[in-house]
C-alpha cells in the first residue's frame, strides 16, 4: 500500500496558476499553466462533479457506476471572477476556485465551510505501469466524522481509519481487515450538523485515509485513472444518500418471496437430502421460502450443468419443491473449466469470449473445477451470450434465482487471490488491463446474469445474488458480506456491515447467519437469527465443514426461538416490502444507523449497535455471550417497548432485560406497523385482512403501506396499493386519516387495528364522520377494532 509519507517524497506534481476559463452550459473549465484542466459539472444545485485532466487531456468519459436515469437539472449557476479566485454559485452552494493553485473550497449560502482542500489535486507518474497515481487531500474539519464505504468491517465511524477498495476473496476475514469483497468508494462527512458526500468514481485500486496519518487531513487516491469525484451536499445525511443513490441507481422491486427466509449450505446434495431439508422445515413449521444449491449440484463444478447421479431429474425436483412453497436458487461462478468436450467452454472459445493476457494467450487460473478460463464480462457480446446460457436453468428447469459467487474473480493458489494485472478487457469499447477492470468484473458478471434471469423468468421478477460488487451493482441484485466466521466478533461485524452498506446505497444486504466458517453454538446462532431477520436479505449459510446449521441443529429450545423470529419476519413482510418501495422511490436506506436517524444528536455519532429497521422500528442486537440484559441508547423522541408496550422518552441510555429468546425492539410513537398472518412461505395463505399495530402519540406521525401482486410487473402500470396514514393524537382523542393511491385491489376487505398506549378508554368511534356502534367495528377489550380497508378517517374519542 502506498502511504501518504511515501507519496510526499516521490515527485508529486501540483496544478499551478489558472490561465484560461470558459463555460459550456452546465460545465465550467479551468486550465492551468502546467496543463491541468478542472471540469466542474453542476448536476443539481447540491450535486457537483469534479474531474481533472493532466497534460490538457481527459480520458474517455465512461463509467459502469452511473445509472441511466439520473435526475439532472439545477436552478442557478452563476460564475464571477475576483482577484484571488473564481466563484461558482448555485441555489445551494458556493464554490471557490483559487487562481494560483486550483484549490477548491465549498460553502453553503451562509458561508459555512463544508469542504476545503489541503493539497487538493496532485499526481505522480506511475513508473511501474504508466499513467498517473491521482490524489486528493482535504482539510478534516473540527469534530468531523466519516461514514459509508460499503462493507468495511470497522467501526461505523471511520474517523482515524484507512481503507482500500480492491475487490478481494477474503475468507474468514477479521475486524478492520482490508480489503474486502466490495469496492464502493463513497463516504459521508459530517461536521457542525452539516453532511456532505464524496463518490470517487475510479475503478482502479483506491485508498481513503480518514485523518489517520494526519489528524487534520482526509485524503483519497487511486493507482491509475482520473481524479473524478462527485460531491453531494445535504445538509442532512438522508439528502446525501438520496443523491448518491439516484446517481448510481436502485433495483427493481424483488419478488416478495426474496424477502422471506432462505436456507443454504455448502452443499445440499443429493436430491434426497434437499427434499428432506425442505420437508423438515414444513414439519417443524419453520417459515422458509428458498433453498440453495451450492457448487456440488454441478457435474465436476462445470457451470450450467447438473450432476445426474445426485440430481437425476432437476426439473421434477424443482417442481416438487415449488409445490411445497420452496423456491430453488443455484450457484454459478465465473470460472469455466478448460474441457474441450464442455459445451460452455466450446462456445466461449469459438467466439473468443475469454480474457487474454497482454502477450496474447488466454488467462488461466485454478478454481473449483481445476484450471479455468474467464469470460470478459466487460464485453457486451459476452454479457449477451452469458445471459442466454440461463435459458435451460430458468425457463426449462424452473430454477427461481441465481447466486454468483467467486466473482472477484477469486483465483486459488496464487498470493494475489485474483487474476494477473496484465489480463486484458474490452471495458465496453475502452480497452484496458485488469488493474482498471478488476473492481467491476463481478459487477458485470452479475449484470449479465440479471439480464438473463429477467428475460427467462418473465413475467416473474428475477432474483440474483452476488458476492463481489462495485458502486452501482445494487441496480442488479442482492448481496451478502462474504465468508464470515461463527464468532461473536463477527456478529458485531455483521451488524456494522449491513448498516454501512445501506448507508452506501446498497440496501438489499445480508450476512451468512450463524457464520460461514466454523460452527456456532446454540446461543450465538439464536442471537444471529435475531439480528438477521432484520436485515433486508435473510439467509443462513455455512461451509458445512464443522456440522449442521439448520434451525433445528441446536436443540428444541433454540429451534423454538428461531421459529419465533422467523414468524416475526413473515408478520413484518408488508412493513419490509414498504421499506423496499421507499428505498426505490426515495433512495432511503432500509436500515438506518443512529447517526443517520438523528445526526444533530452527537450521542449518535459513534453508536454501532442500535439501528432503525425502516423508519419506525429500533433494533438493539445482543452481541455478547451469556447476556441477559444490556444498556442501549434510545434516540430522541418517544418509543414503546415492542414486547411490553412500556413507554419511554428517548435521548438517554436505558437498561433492558434480554433473555435468550428476546432481542430489544422499540417502536416509534405514532407508528402504524402493518402485519400479515404468519405463513410458512409467501403466498401460502390468502390474506383475509391487514393487521396494523397503532402506537399512540400526542402529536402527528405518518406511516405508509405499499402492496402489489408480490411478483410480476403490473405494479409498473399503476396496479399497486399505496396507503398513506396520518395519525394525530391529542388530549382525549385520536384521528387516523387514510390517503390511497394505485389501482391494485388487495385481496382483503378489512383492516384490523390494535391500539397500543392509548391514554384513554374509547368512548365514541366515528368512521368517515359518522358515529358507529362497537359491533359494527368489532371493538374488543384489547383495544382492537376492524374497519373497511377504504376508510378515509377514523376518530376515537375517550370517555
Amino acid at each position: 500500500m502506498i502511504t501518504n509519507t511515501e507519496i510526499a517524497h516521490r515527485g508529486n506534481q501540483f496544478p499551478n496558476q489558472i490561465v484560461d476559463f470558459h463555460r459550456e452550459n452546465d460545465r465550467v473549465y479551468f486550465t492551468t499553466q502546467n496543463g491541468v484542466i478542472l471540469e466542474i459539472t453542476v448536476l443539481r444545485d447540491s450535486a457537483l462533479r469534479f474531474r481533472y485532466a493532466t497534460e490538457h487531456v481527459f480520458e474517455p468519459d465512461f463509467s459502469y457506476a452511473i445509472a441511466d436515469d439520473v435526475s439532472l437539472g439545477y436552478n442557478v449557476l452563476e460564475v464571477t471572477e475576483g482577484p484571488p479566485e473564481y466563484v461558482l454559485t448555485t441555489a445551494k452552494l458556493i464554490v471557490y476556485v483559487k487562481k494560483d493553485n486550483l484549490k477548491v473550497e465549498i460553502t453553503d449560502l451562509d458561508g459555512n465551510m463544508i469542504s476545503e482542500e489541503e493539497n487538493g489535486f496532485h499526481w505522480e507518474e506511475n513508473f511501474a505501469y504508466g499513467g498517473n497515481v491521482v490524489k486528493m487531500s482535504k482539510v478534516t474539519q473540527q469534530a468531523e466524522s466519516f461514514y459509508g464505504m460499503g462493507d468495511k468491517a470497522s467501526h461505523i465511524n471511520l474517523k482515524g481509519k484507512r481503507v482500500n477498495n480492491w475487490v478481494t476473496d477474503q475468507y474468514a476475514y477479521h475486524k478492520d481487515q482490508e480489503p474486502l469483497y466490495k469496492s464502493i468508494p463513497f463516504y459521508l462527512g459530517l461536521h457542525n450538523d452539516l453532511a456532505y458526500g464524496i463518490f470517487f468514481d475510479n475503478s482502479f485500486s483506491t485508498y481513503f485515509d480518514f485523518a489517520q496519518e494526519k489528524r487534520n487531513v482526509t485524503s483519497f487516491w487511486a493507482d491509475g485513472g482520473e481524479m473524478n469525484y462527485y460531491f453531494f451536499y445535504g445538509p442532512k445525511m438522508s439528502q446525501v444518500v438520496e443523491a448518491y443513490t439516484d446517481l448510481t441507481g436502485v433495483p427493481e422491486l424483488p419478488p416478495l418471496w426474496a424477502l422471506g427466509f432462505h436456507q443454504s449450505k455448502w452443499s445440499y446434495y443429493p436430491e434426497k437430502q434437499v427434499m428432506e431439508i425442505a420437508k423438515k422445515f414444513r414439519d417443524l413449521k419453520l417459515p422458509c421460502d428458498a433453498i440453495y444449491l451450492d457448487i456440488d449440484y454441478m457435474e465436476g463444478f462445470r457451470c450450467f450443468t447438473w450432476n445426474n447421479r445426485r440430481f437425476p431429474n432437476p426439473k421434477k425436483m424443482v417442481e416438487k419443491l415449488e409445490a411445497m412453497g420452496m423456491k430453488t436458487v443455484t450457484m454459478i461462478d465465473p470460472g469455466i473449466k478448460i474441457d474441450r468436450d464442455y459445451w460452455v467452454y466450446q462456445q466461449a472459445m469459438e467466439n473468443d469470449f475469454f480474457c487474454k493476457r497482454a502477450d496474447g494467450p488466454h488467462f488461466k487460473g485454478k478454481v473449483w473445477p481445476g484450471e479455468c478460463k474467464f469470460p470478459d464480462f466487460t464485453n457486451p457480446e459476452v454479457r449477451e451470450w452469458w445471459a442466454g446460457l440461463y435459458k435451460e436453468m430458468i425457463a426449462d428447469i424452473g430454477v427461481h434465482g441465481v447466486w454468483n459467487d467467486m466473482n472477484e474473480p477469486a483465483i486459488m493458489d496464487v498470493p494475489t487471490k485474483t487474476a494477473n494485472l496484465d489480463m486484458r478487457h474490452d471495458y465496453d469499447g475502452h480497452p484496458c488491463s485488469h488493474r482498471k477492470a478488476h473492481n467491476v468484473y463481478g459487477m458485470q458478471m452479475v449484470r449479465a446474469t440479471y439480464d438473463g434471469l429477467k428475460k427467462f423468468s418473465f413475467p416473474k421478477r428475477p432474483f440474483v445474488l452476488t458476492r463481489a460488487a462495485y458502486a452501482g451493482t445494487q441496480r442488479y441484485c442482492a448481496t451478502w458480506t462474504g465468508d464470515n466466521v461463527a464468532t461473536w466478533e463477527h456478529l458485531w461485524i455483521a451488524n456494522v456491515q449491513a448498516q454501512r452498506m445501506c448507508m452506501s446505497g446498497y440496501s438489499f444486504i445480508g450476512t451468512d447467519i450463524g457464520g460461514f466458517a466454523e460452527q456456532p453454538n446454540g446461543e450465538l446462532f439464536a442471537r444471529w437469527v435475531q439480528l438477521g431477520i432484520f436485515h433486508p436479505f435473510c439467509r443462513v449459510h455455512s461451509s458445512g465443514d464443522h456440522g449442521d446449521q439448520e434451525p433445528w441443529s441446536f436443540g428444541d429450545e433454540i429451534t423454538d426461538i428461531v421459529r419465533k423470529y422467523l414468524e416475526l419476519r413473515y408478520e413484518l413482510l408488508p412493513y419490509l416490502y414498504t421499506m423496499f418501495y421507499k428505498y426505490i422511490q426515495d433512495g432511503l436506506p432500509m436500515l438506518q444507523s443512529l447517526v443517520f436517524y438523528d445526526q444533530a444528536d452527537p450521542q449518535t455519532h459513534f453508536r454501532t449497535d442500535e439501528f432503525l429497521f425502516g423508519e419506525q422500528i429500533l433494533i438493539v442486537p445482543v452481541q455478547e455471550s451469556n447476556v441477559l440484559g444490556r444498556r442501549l441508547y434510545l434516540p430522541r423522541g418517544e418509543w414503546y417497548n415492542y414486547w411490553t408496550d412500556e413507554f419511554h422518552h428517548g435521548g438517554t441510555e436505558k437498561y433492558v432485560e434480554c433473555p435468550l429468546d428476546t432481542i430489544p425492539m422499540f417502536i416509534k410513537a405514532g407508528s402504524m406497523i402493518p402485519k400479515y398472518p404468519v405463513q410458512q412461505y409467501v403466498g401460502e395463505k390468502k390474506l383475509e385482512e391487514l393487521r396494523i399495530d397503532v402506537y399512540y402519540v400526542e402529536g402527528q406521525e405518518n406511516s405508509t403501506v405499499y402492496e402489489d401482486q408480490q411478483d410480476g410487473y403490473d405494479y409498473k402500470k399503476g396496479r399497486f396499493s399505496l396507503r398513506k396514514f396520518r395519525l394525530r393524537g391529542k388530549d382525549g382523542e385520536l384521528i387516523i386519516q387514510q390517503f390511497k393511491d394505485g389501482s391494485f385491489m388487495t385481496p382483503y376487505e378489512n383492516i384490523r387495528m390494535t391500539f397500543h398506549g392509548l391514554p384513554f378508554k374509547i368512548g365514541m368511534i366515528e368512521l368517515d364522520n359518522e358515529k358507529v356502534n362497537y359491533n359494527k367495528v368489532q371493538y374488543s377489550d384489547d383495544n382492537t377494532i376492524v374497519v373497511h380497508k377504504d376508510f378515509t378517517e377514523l376518530h376515537l374519542v375517550g370517555i
